[in-house]
């Protein structure tokens, strides 16, 4: 909100504070609750009945397609994608001793820990980032696996023991990644929105959404997808999974940088539509 204002010095903003039933439930995994839709639903009531104008979500959260009448207006600039250990006594993924007990509420971190160290104990964990702090530190676990962007806006990166690189935890869709999300008639907030968007990161996300939508992912699903731009190209890479973690896909695509965002979600549709 800061950084809207700052852009357009005139406007007036107030905040409607809306507590999801993905914030509520805590106590099972996204799963068998609904997925991560959950985080959204509620506050994408809000707009359709116009009690608020936009909404700000982290974008891993956002299902594929959106319902009739809304938009992702704009996609600020990302924060470093990648997942970080949290492991207080042990510090890396390499130095955990074999049955270490490792948290994390999601199926593709589970898959890319078991698949770097099979020995290791994974288990679901839930709540906050402040939750899951407090359960690493109180010894519920020996590590648990967060996105780093999380850590870094609640001003916590200093807890993160190891960044893992995306060649053993290849981010969520969209992960890092804000969007701000509108009505689609609503051209004068959409106006206001568009001098937030980070072209490069809007590209990067919408390659990774085509994946996403290609795949028909949701929280049952292990999946990744991630995009970067490498000098004058892109790079995209995605995988998925069966929830068992078997029949593990996975796929790479590097072209030229598209020329908009259209063609970039044609990308990662054809690599996801290549994966399924």
């Amino acid at each position: 909100m800061a950084s809207l204002c700052k852009a357009v010095p005139a406007l007036e903003t107030s905040e409607l504070q809306i507590v999801t039933s993905g914030d509520r439930i805590t106590d099972r995994p996204l799963a068998e609750v609904g997925g991560k839709g959950l985080f959204v639903k509620e506050i994408e009531e809000a707009l359709l009945d116009r009690r608020a104008d936009f909404a700000v979500h982290s974008i891993k959260d956002v299902p594929g397609e959106l319902p009739t009448g809304l938009v992702l207006a704009c996609v600020p600039k990302r924060e470093d994608p990648r997942d970080v250990l949290v492991a207080p006594r042990y510090r890396t993924i390499e130095a955990l001793p074999a049955g270490a007990r490792v948290g994390t509420s999601s199926l593709r971190r589970m898959l890319s820990i078991k698949a770097r160290r099979p020995d290791l104990e994974v288990v679901s964990i839930r709540g906050n980032v402040d939750t899951r702090l407090r359960k690493v530190d109180a010894g519920e676990c020996d590590a648990i696996v967060l996105a780093r962007a999380g850590l870094v806006r609640l001003g916590l990166e200093e807890r993160a023991t190891q960044t893992l690189e995306t060649d053993v935890s290849l981010p969520a869709v969209g992960q890092g990644a804000l969007g701000i999300e509108c009505r689609a008639d609503d051209t004068e907030t959409r106006g206001v929105l568009a001098h937030m968007n980070d072209p490069e990161t809007a590209t990067c996300v919408a390659a990774e959404r085509g994946v996403l939508v290609a795949l028909g992912g949701d929280c049952k699903t292990p999946m990744a997808a991630h995009a970067a731009r490498v000098g004058k190209s892109l790079r995209l890479q995605a995988f998925v999974a069966r929830p068992d973690g078997s029949n593990r896909r996975a796929g790479e695509r590097v072209v030229p940088w598209p020329a908009d965002e259209a063609s970039a979600r044609e990308l990662g549709l054809a690599l996801g539509r290549e994966l399924s």
